[in-house]
């Protein structure tokens, strides 16, 4: 019995090490109009990478594909991680539910016991800065960060071996979109998160990501791909700024946002 489990244990530690996302000749389309053509990549357990281009590039359309949120019609994907969570742009909380009960909507629906389910939607509220006299508000009565941060929690307490985020920093002061981020940032090195993250910020995608995908629109299409070898703690703000300046010269990020005369060229 002894060694039934430890064989048990070894092949789902096997599993988690090989799990990954494949995106092989993606092509999808809305009526008559192409949104993405051929794309192509992977993602691989522990690794972070982001999709960057201008808005309506089809970068939100290549997340939901992904997510198994539109169906794939061109093209195949291959999932093959255990669990997923999402945060977005809009914190997307329920405003029937306080706080608490918003974080613990995926524990619960996984089938964590009410009480323990209350503990850990707790204890991950407090580490994302939220207040104990904050647990039974509703959403009317919160902050668009402190909304965020209730999404954060939500996405994160399920312990997901894969997570999607669609622009979750667009609407945050720096202050909240920093800290969110050394959240993330610690969960990757502690958990080996896996992230999949859709943004038109470079400088927060240079600071989360092991690589940068480069998608140009009209359709949506990957023209060029960045990496960063150094571990995501270890990038300070010097190390951001010098990377964002850098990829600020680069002809074919000049051509995709469009920066042509206005100081980048």
């Amino acid at each position: 019995m002894a060694k039934l489990e430890e064989a048990n244990n070894l092949n789902n530690a096997i599993n988690k090490e090989v799990e990954s996302l494949e995106v092989e000749r993606l092509n999808h389309n809305f009526g008559f109009t192409q949104i993405l053509k051929d794309i192509n990549f992977s993602i691989k357990k522990g690794e972070v990478l982001s999709v960057v281009g201008p808005s309506g590039g089809g970068k939100t359309t290549l997340m939901h594909l992904c997510a198994n949120l539109l169906d794939v019609e061109e093209g195949s994907i291959k999932n093959s991680f255990t669990s997923s969570a999402f945060a977005f742009q809009e914190a997307r909380l329920l405003p029937w539910k306080n706080v608490i009960d918003n974080i613990s909507l995926g524990l619960i629906a996984k089938g964590t016991k009410a009480n323990i389910a209350k503990k850990m939607s707790e204890e991950i509220a407090l580490k994302f800065g939220l207040e104990e006299e904050d647990f039974d508000k509703f959403p009317k009565d919160l902050s668009g960060g402190m909304k965020q941060r209730v999404s954060f929690a939500r996405a994160l307490v399920v312990e997901p071996s894969l997570l999607f985020l669609d622009e979750p920093f667009s609407a945050l002061d720096i202050g909240l979109k920093m800290e969110l981020q050394a959240h993330l940032i610690q969960m990757v090195k502690e958990k080996n998160l896996t992230i999949l993250f859709i943004t038109h910020d470079l400088m927060e995608a240079i600071r989360l990501s092991d690589k940068i995908l480069l998608l140009e629109a009209d359709p949506g299409h990957i023209i060029k791909e960045f990496t960063y070898d150094l571990a995501q703690e270890s990038r300070d703000d010097k190390f951001v700024y010098n990377q964002t300046a850098k990829i600020l010269q680069d002809e074919t990020i000049i051509n995709t946002f469009e920066l042509q005369g206005i100081g980048f060229k």
